[in-house]
């Protein structure tokens, strides 16, 4: 369970990550619009730690792609995520927040987890240590690197399958 409530928050720089990179001061954001990550528009679901993932993504408008996600396990809803990538300043920014399954946010009122676009290669689009893989119009990967009880970290993948 903590675990989870780590997920997407804690990242130490001790990871052994073969599928993320990580934004560091020499990185330069790469120019970027929503069409190129517009794919990811639609319903997804997939399964980890133990449970049930399931996100929902928008297509773009107004310069922005919104989603929703959630993990149930046990029955119960342990936590959404709302968020969003939007265009600034010629490049894409992934910002969410996140919510215990009873809607309390677990961020202060005025703050985000922010993803700083990295680059994009082929059917990879690689955030700070967050990445989105195009499998096929039909199912998705995104890897992300979470933070561990014990001050390691550790990459993470979420498989999608599309839902209509």
């Amino acid at each position: 369970m903590r675990l989870l409530i780590c997920l997407f928050i804690c990242v130490s720089f001790a990871c052994r990550a073969q599928n993320t990179k990580a934004f560091t001061q020499s990185t330069e954001a790469p120019k970027a619009t929503l069409a190129n990550v517009s794919w990811i528009a639609g319903h997804w679901k997939g399964e980890a730690f133990g449970g049930i993932t399931e996100e929902i993504w928008s297509p773009p408008l107004g310069g922005s792609m919104m989603f929703v996600f959630k993990i149930v396990a046990g029955g119960k809803v342990v936590f959404y995520e709302i968020g969003h990538i939007q265009e600034v300043q010629e490049t894409l920014l992934l910002q969410l927040k996140h919510f215990h399954g009873d809607l309390k946010g677990w961020e202060t009122k005025d703050e985000t987890v922010d993803f700083k676009l990295v680059a994009m290669e082929g059917n990879r689009i690689y955030f700070d240590r967050f990445t989105i893989e195009k499998i096929s119009t039909t199912e998705i990967n995104m890897y992300v690197v979470i933070g561990n009880d014990d001050g390691t970290s550790e990459e993470v993948k979420f498989n999608y399958k599309r839902q209509n």
